[in-house]
């Protein structure tokens, strides 16, 4: 009972305070808007939105640099990871209020985006360590709370700033989720009788970074990454295009739920499979037999709902999915020694896709077909966003390639290495 306890206490627990905190980075989409509003005009839409882009190339990065630090002590990186959101949090809040966009860049860019790279990190592999055998179900719980957090935190988000206005509702969740995360830092611990290995790891950073395994994988994350940003920024748009507006928030909510479900159910079912690149490769596979459905159908021009809002769901899905597989992956390759830097290097590509999955797709919106209102007054380009389609179609079968031909099939190592 003792064992089970801590199991949850020391590592599930913790991880879920932490991942639902920094997960609220998704629910920029919610203040942007009032953000260009407050500036009286002086900013545009598209010079906020570098302020989401920013924040997760600072966690993917973060993460690729700060692996070591967190690798040698989780405890200390899991309260820096606290520090760092809540001061982001506040200080976006204060330049808000100064008009600085510069600084909002610097607190929810920059500095967010640190404690989002160590606090991402930090509890994963705690949890792996716990859950030795189970690791994909361990991971997948954490990183589902990252994928849930923009439903948890939306309502909240939105009565506080309808209540209190977009400034003190910046200050109020910082203290919030420092109180949360704080918590999470007091109970995240590594498993009794565990001794970090001090001898020096035999595979340096240049080392990992040329081994073909590793390449692969990245890769792999780096597109699945690219395609779910590129359909998921458009995902409203493409919504309305079909006609679907009344319930284009309802959808919104559902696709988070599919996103939150694959983290976790992706993770969990490649715990029984021998080569848990499988799941990468079922993903790959689903991506690509759903975005080919609505391009031969011409789906999205069309306002074919029924094939439209199943490719979102696995679009979703996937992504989520692809996420919380890659830390139990990367353990079944190179061991759990240095799992933590090896992950944030690997995260890394999460950096790369931050600044061009949804801006590559925005180009290609506004630079083929051509904006018309719809019955609403919304501006919609139909065939802009069907045309997104075909760039993650090439991508997901390269993605596909990769899994089958470049990353070798798992031993399963138990042990680390």
């Amino acid at each position: 009972m003792k064992k089970w306890q801590n199991k949850w206490v020391r590592a599930a627990i913790p991880a879920l305070l932490i991942h639902c905190s920094i997960g609220t980075v998704y629910c920029w989409s919610l203040v942007s808007d009032t953000i260009v509003e407050y500036f009286d005009g002086s900013v545009t839409k598209g010079s906020v939105e570098w302020a989401f882009s920013l924040a997760i190339f600072f966690l993917g990065m973060s993460a690729a640099f700060l692996g070591p630090f967190v690798e040698k002590d989780i405890h200390r990186s899991s309260l820096v990871a606290a520090i760092c959101f809540s001061v982001g949090m506040a200080g976006t809040g204060f330049f808000i209020q100064q008009k600085s966009l510069a600084g909002i860049f610097l607190c929810y860019g920059v500095i967010m985006g640190i404690g989002l790279g160590t606090g991402y990190l930090s509890p994963v592999k705690t949890l792996m360590l716990w859950f030795s055998e189970q690791k994909g179900l361990a991971t997948g719980l954490a990183i589902a709370s990252f994928g849930l957090a923009k439903v948890i935190a939306s309502p909240l988000m939105e009565f506080l700033q309808n209540r209190f206005g977009i400034v003190s509702m910046f200050y109020i969740l910082a203290v919030f989720y420092f109180v949360l995360m704080f918590i999470g830092h007091l109970l995240l611990a590594k498993p009794e009788g565990w001794v970090e290995p001090h001898e020096k790891s035999g595979e340096s950073v240049l080392s990992i970074l040329k081994n073909k395994t590793f390449i692969g994988i990245w890769l792999m994350f780096y597109i699945n990454i690219t395609c779910g940003l590129a359909l998921i920024s458009q995902e409203k748009s493409i919504v309305k295009a079909i006609g679907l507006v009344g319930i284009a928030g309802l959808i919104s909510s559902i696709t988070a739920i599919f996103n939150a479900g694959g983290r976790l159910g992706f993770s969990a079912w490649a715990d029984h499979m021998k080569d848990r690149n499988t799941v990468y490769k079922l993903i790959f596979v689903l991506s690509i037999l759903f975005t080919g459905l609505t391009i031969l159908t011409n789906g999205i021009v069309n306002g074919y709902a029924f094939l439209v809002i199943p490719l979102l769901f696995v679009i979703n899905a996937g992504y989520g999915g692809g996420f919380s597989n890659v830390p139990a992956l990367l353990s079944d390759h190179f061991g759990m020694k240095s799992i933590s830097r090896i992950h944030g290097l690997c995260l890394s590509a999460w950096a790369f896709a931050g600044l061009t999955g949804n801006q590559i797709a925005t180009y290609i919106v506004n630079h083929t077909g051509s904006f018309a209102e719809d019955a609403q007054g919304n501006l919609v380009n139909p065939v802009g966003y069907q045309n997104v389609l075909y760039f993650t179609f090439v991508l997901y079968i390269v993605a596909l390639f990769i899994s089958f031909f470049v990353i070798p099939a798992s031993k399963k190592q138990k042990s680390s290495k």
